[in-house]
């Protein structure tokens, strides 16, 4: 099936929007296919500024309607107190609020950006989107990341290059109870990395200490620069440490 035909099969629908390469790719083919969609962002705790930013810039382009839903999820004590299944109370929680409000509304089905290349066996969140009956119209016509990145980019969309990132509460360790302090200072701390050009690394809590993770190519300018990052960083962590393992270059 290509997208197309499933937007034939299904003209009126909600989507999940977080304004990343993926759900951006879903809003911008279910617009050019004119069917009548809704995008719909769950402002949380987990979710740093940019996303919504980027959010709502991709929307105004397209020309489509979005909703911001505020949710704090930590109010959920099956996410905040940060266990292995985290994730999946997480995602029922943000979906559960989008079908909701988006009923009220007349969408009586939503969509999602998973796409091919997720595996749904690592990913428990994927479990709740089975459970709540949410379709993810990219996974079903076999999209797969690199081919929504090619995609995005024939279409001119500005996140086709748009680094993955995953939500601020995947750089707190399994167990730790998740608080809006230890988010803060991860968005702060990740925030000042970004203005000094660093691409593609992670900012993670370990023992009150910050862990910064980086590319093998950006060791030198994290060397070069390490007294001002740990000068900034201790404002919001008890020390500061460069993990030697470099992450992937992609």
């Amino acid at each position: 099936m290509e997208l197309k035909e499933f937007f034939v099969q299904n003209p009126k629908a909600a989507i999940a929007f977080s304004g990343g390469v993926d759900s951006a790719y879903l809003l911008y083919a279910a617009v050019s296919c004119g069917a009548d969609v809704k995008a719909y962002y769950v402002k949380s705790p987990f979710q740093p500024r940019f996303e919504l930013e980027d959010a709502k810039r991709l929307a105004l382009v397209l020309g489509a309607e979005m909703e911001i839903i505020p949710l704090n999820v930590l109010e959920n004590e099956d996410v905040s107190s940060n266990p292995p299944e985290r994730c999946y109370h997480c995602k029922r929680a943000i979906m559960t609020a989008i079908i909701s409000k988006a009923a009220e509304e007349g969408y009586t089905l939503l969509l999602d950006g998973s796409n091919a290349s997720d595996d749904a066996f690592d990913r428990p969140g994927m479990r709740a989107l089975v459970e709540l009956a949410v379709r993810s119209p990219l996974r079903e016509c076999g999209l797969t990341k690199s081919e929504i990145r090619r995609l995005s980019k024939e279409a001119g969309l500005f996140t086709h290059d748009k680094p993955a990132y995953a939500c601020l509460a995947t750089r707190i360790p399994t167990g730790e109870v998740i608080s809006k302090e230890k988010l803060e200072a991860t968005e702060k701390a990740e925030e000042y990395l970004h203005s000094l050009g660093f691409e593609n690394f992670r900012v993670r809590l370990f023992h009150g200490c910050a862990r910064i993770q980086l590319r093998a190519s950006d060791m030198a300018k994290a060397a070069a620069h390490f007294a001002d990052i740990n000068r900034e960083l201790k404002k919001h962590y008890a020390s500061v440490m460069l993990d030697m393992e470099a992450r992937d270059e992609q």
